[in-house]
């Protein structure tokens, strides 16, 4: 009398493909179940219709569906055979042995366990959500003032501190490779692009020198904006350098 009964953790339900089997019904499954449903029971909530495992006769899945346990029940009153007394009362004791507080405890840990795993399993996304805003974090500890415009030269030991094989020099370099600060040779060699101004990535601080003669002498000083600091360290951060 095995392999009737197909447990989850909510409800016990039967094949109704075996069930007939075990019955010894003369009639074809699929006219004998679909007659069975008739008595008043309903898809969804007394059965649900499915596919079998590949048959043994044909090598392909056939209907099947999975019946509550007390739609299998009535069934096996309605054939009031031999086989039908047998079948009944086997799922009468399944029922019973279903309901004994180890049954319902040993239920109750399998769904704790599943909520664990789930729980692992976010935690680990969390893990990954945590590894890719470190370079904020690291952001946070190297620059304190991010409102306040630095020096070119500030900005590569800030990048030095946080692991990143950089100096003053190359990282002007970088800059203009990257289209940051301007490459030509001329006066304004240094000085931001267009796309660097566009950005918020700098700021030119002027000042006015007179010269001994009385003429006047105007220097341009390029800075890093608080924003650009932020830009700059995550974007070697992220590429490790």
């Amino acid at each position: 009398m095995n392999g009737i009964i197909s447990v989850n953790e909510d409800a016990q339900t039967v094949s109704a493909r075996e069930l007939h089997e075990l019955l010894n019904i003369g009639t074809a499954f699929k006219d004998w179940f679909p007659r069975m449903c008739e008595y008043g029971f309903e898809e969804g909530k007394d059965f649900c219709s499915k596919m079998s495992k590949t048959s043994q006769s044909s090598g392909r899945p056939a209907k099947d569906a999975d019946i509550s346990l007390d739609m299998a029940k009535q069934i096996c009153m309605m054939q009031r055979t031999s086989e039908g007394k047998r079948c009944r009362q086997y799922l009468i004791d399944l029922e019973k042995a279903w309901n004994t507080p180890e049954q319902v405890m040993a239920r109750a840990l399998k769904i704790a366990d599943r909520q664990i795993e789930s729980l692992k399993m976010r935690n680990t996304v969390l893990e990954g959500d945590v590894n890719r805003m470190r370079p904020k974090e690291i952001f946070a500890d190297a620059v304190t003032a991010s409102s306040s415009s630095i020096l070119i030269g500030e900005l590569a030991k800030i990048l030095r501190q946080n692991g990143i094989d950089t100096g003053e020099k190359r990282l002007f370099r970088w800059m203009r490779q990257q289209g940051y600060l301007i490459r030509r040779k001329g006066t304004d060699y240094n000085m931001p692009t267009q796309r660097g101004m566009e950005l918020n990535l700098f700021e030119i601080r002027e000042r006015t020198f007179t010269n001994p003669g009385g003429s006047i002498r105007i220097t341009k000083t390029v800075l890093v904006t608080g924003r650009g600091q932020q830009y700059f360290i995550n974007k070697f951060l992220r590429q490790g350098g």
